[in-house]
């Protein structure tokens, strides 16, 4: 799964399931003939459909937005209104290995989206050549137009291609390093919307008491000019001159006025755009935050001091007695932190990799013994976090995707009082 799409999980689309072994990096990444059909031609570009099943993750979620993704699954009819990102990458990495229709229309986007490093890599007709290219494009941080052209070249070996993958790979991992960095910076992204929100607030006040005035202004010179337009001629004398400049200033103050109420209430419209943004952001960011805070209060709950050891258990403390869990995915080095929170929790753990060393068909006897199955969307291929919910479906078991692969997003899942409530709270 890459770090674009690791942010959202949910229900897969209706692709056909195609049952394999996920291994970290395949003996054989790129299927392709090298000399054109009559044996003269000069070699061509790599077809998406010619890459091993492990790059097409990779390809889809770090060459192609999820905006562009999301139209190009809008030409093939997948793409529903309400599809979360999650979905979308999964259902275009199934299809990215097919040789029909849809990975035609995946493989002409990747090209236009990055026709510039793809044209820049053409002048490489060496390995060698096409390795220093994508070396300077990583080293200036340019990695999805460069990385898609090195894939693609015609220059480009297994070694080289395994190298890219293997570059790329190992960025998607500096994402969990900025969890710290990223909570700091939420909590002051939330002063920040707050103080923004506050200060919107009060030109929109500002602008509307400037509008009123505005107009109350324009009344009294419309009426000004209405009197004077009704004096009649012999009062008016020898001053009709006068009169004349003093109706001609009124109008010109007049449009002065009425081309100041325009600007002001252009500036209140854009006053008005902005706020809904920040609102939106802030809703975002509150939402967010209280994960988070979820998170870190199983942590504090779970490792501070009991200041009374014989008080009762609560509802989900006793609901996780005795309760086994299987955890899917995730990071090996991680395992023996996370069964002991689990067994600190009262809880007993199983654990399966995805695919990685363990057999998935090995998911079906550890689902029937486990009282609940959890996988974190971060670390886990597609086909196993499909297989877990099909299994958890037909064996009648409550899954929950967790946030990140770190025991502090276990213990919040195991603590939710949903899971005590009610069997299918889960699903």
């Amino acid at each position: 799964m890459s770090a674009s799409a690791a942010i959202r999980h949910g229900t897969s689309l209706a692709l056909p399931p195609k049952l394999f072994t996920v291994s970290p990096v395949a003996p054989t990444l790129v299927d392709r003939n090298v000399i054109s059909a009559d044996g003269a031609g000069p070699p061509r570009r790599t077809k998406i459909w010619e890459f091993h099943g492990n790059l097409h993750c990779s390809i889809i979620g770090t060459c192609l937005s999820t905006g562009e993704l999301r139209q190009v699954l809008k030409k093939l009819g997948i793409a529903s209104p309400d599809s979360t990102d999650h979905e979308l990458h999964a259902a275009a990495v199934g299809l990215a290995g097919r040789h029909d229709k849809a990975a035609k229309l995946l493989h002409k986007a990747l090209d236009e989206r990055h026709r510039l490093p793809i044209n820049q890599f053409v002048k490489a007709t060496t390995e060698d050549a096409v390795r220093a290219l994508w070396r300077e494009a990583v080293r200036r941080g340019e990695i999805p137009g460069a990385y898609w052209a090195t894939l693609t070249h015609p220059a480009t070996t297994q070694a080289l291609v395994k190298d890219a993958f293997g570059e790329v790979h190992m960025l998607s991992h500096l994402v969990g390093a900025a969890n710290r960095a990223d909570i700091r910076r939420l909590c002051e992204l939330e002063a920040e919307n707050t103080e923004l929100r506050a200060r919107l607030d009060r030109q929109q006040l500002a602008f509307r008491d400037a509008v009123v005035t505005r107009e109350a202004r324009i009344r009294e010179l419309q009426d000004s000019v209405a009197r004077l337009g009704t004096v009649e001629p012999a009062a008016a004398g020898d001053d009709s001159a006068v009169l004349r400049h003093l109706i001609a200033d009124l109008e010109r103050r007049l449009a002065a006025e009425t081309r100041r109420g325009a600007a002001l209430n252009d500036k209140l419209a854009a006053a008005t755009a902005a706020l809904a943004e920040q609102r939106v952001a802030c809703t975002r960011a509150e939402r967010d935050a209280a994960d988070l805070r979820c998170e870190l209060d199983s942590i504090s709950d779970r490792f501070a001091p009991a200041d009374d050891d014989t008080a009762p258990a609560t509802v989900v403390e006793q609901w996780l007695h005795g309760t086994t869990v299987l955890h899917v995915g995730g990071r090996p080095n991680q395992v023996a932190h996370l069964r002991a929170a689990a067994e600190r929790a009262g809880a007993t753990l199983l654990h399966h990799d995805g695919g990685i060393e363990n057999h998935l068909h090995l998911l079906g006897g550890l689902t029937s013994q486990a009282d609940i199955v959890v996988f974190p969307v971060d670390c886990i291929s597609h086909h196993a976090a499909q297989m877990v919910k099909q299994l958890c479906r037909q064996a009648g078991k409550r899954f929950v995707p967790l946030r990140s692969a770190g025991a502090s997003s276990l213990l919040a899942a195991l603590r939710r009082p949903d899971l005590a409530a009610a069997p299918d709270a889960a699903d």
